[in-house]
């Protein structure tokens, strides 16, 4: 079929199965274009929880449709893409220190790929014993289960400075843990992840960047090394970068994340102009869901995804202590 035929099928499939169809800001643009919400993983579960649809049909890695499966239980969570994995994700595990679900096969890191060390959550909530554990939401449901509370990239500063004591552990993402350093007066013991599309900026790529385009203002994503956050016009996360762009009165960006978020930036500010900060900013696990997978994932009601209930209780706890956090600060993300 071509893609318009596909996409009728699609759309044919969606309304019999009363599902939503929900896509990452980094999706392919022709997935992002058919979907009923886009936006950040955590946002876009909370909003499909919202809704009355039976089948939550998620275009993103597996983290994410865990999420949705952590907030919709009573819901039919579908994949396209099963062998979507995030690579940060899979740095951390409870015990083993990497490959946490047996149930996403085929998942292959980028050539050059090096995972941090086996050391788990659980040795290091040995190693500082009563230190709480704030869990990007870019992690699996069972290392959520096994902290205290989650975080976005967004609200990362917020979540550190609500928990008692001078101490925290931030997991999985070094680079966020060093920005939330530079914004507290705590202790941040971070992990050694890193998500692999934004720490190969440079402070170099931003000075060609500016060098192209004199005017533009950069926006770099806090998964970027701190060195090249320190350079940047400003630092937010992908929902951020949107509101910051549609807000400013300057005409160029250039947008330090994943490709993907071009499409909706181009897509709601028409009269401004948006450059990548480096071209190769792709990550190939968002980019494995197509047209034709969710066209069969619908039809075949295939590639569930649910969490097991004892995991999904304990790991609702660490997000709710987020969102109740977040419902009482003055200025909602």
């Amino acid at each position: 079929m071509k893609d318009q035929q596909i996409v009728e099928q699609i759309m044919e499939l969606k309304n019999k199965r009363k599902a939503l169809i929900i896509a990452h800001n980094y999706q392919r643009d022709e997935i992002q274009a058919i979907a009923d919400l886009t936006g950040d993983s955590l946002e876009l579960s909370r909003k499909a929880a919202e809704t009355d649809a039976e089948v939550i049909v998620f275009c993103g890695v597996n983290f994410m449709a865990e999420s949705a499966s952590v907030l919709s239980p009573d819901k039919t969570v579908l994949m396209p893409a099963m062998d979507a994995m995030c690579p940060m994700a899979e740095m951390i595990a409870v015990d083993s220190g990497r490959g946490v679900y047996q149930s996403f096969p085929g998942y292959s890191e980028p050539p050059g790929y090096v995972y941090p060390s086996k050391f788990s959550l659980r040795d290091i909530k040995a190693k500082y014993p009563g230190v709480p554990v704030v869990a990007y939401v870019n992690t699996t449901a069972d290392v959520k289960a096994e902290s205290d509370i989650c975080c976005t990239s967004a609200n990362v500063v917020a979540v550190i400075e609500s928990l008692p004591g001078e101490r925290v552990i931030c997991i999985p993402d070094k680079n966020l843990s060093m920005w939330a350093q530079k914004n507290t007066k705590k202790e941040v013991i971070a992990w050694d992840g890193y998500c692999h599309v934004h720490d190969r900026v440079t402070v170099a790529d931003v000075s060609a960047a500016r060098q192209l385009h004199p005017n533009a203002l950069v926006m770099a994503h806090p998964e970027c090394r701190i060195e090249v956050l320190e350079i940047s016009d400003h630092v937010t996360s992908t929902s951020g970068m949107l509101k910051y762009a549609k807000a400013s009165s300057a005409s160029e960006f250039i947008v330090g994340t994943e490709i993907g978020l071009l499409y909706r930036l181009r897509k709601e500010n028409p009269d401004k102009t948006f450059y990548p900060l480096r071209k190769d900013m792709v990550c190939p696990n968002m980019k494995k869901t197509t047209l034709t997978l969710l066209y069969e994932t619908l039809r075949d009601m295939r590639n569930i995804v649910k969490v097991p209930e004892e995991i999904r209780t304990r790991a609702k706890k660490a997000l709710d202590r987020m969102l109740a956090l977040s419902a009482n600060s003055p200025s909602k993300r």
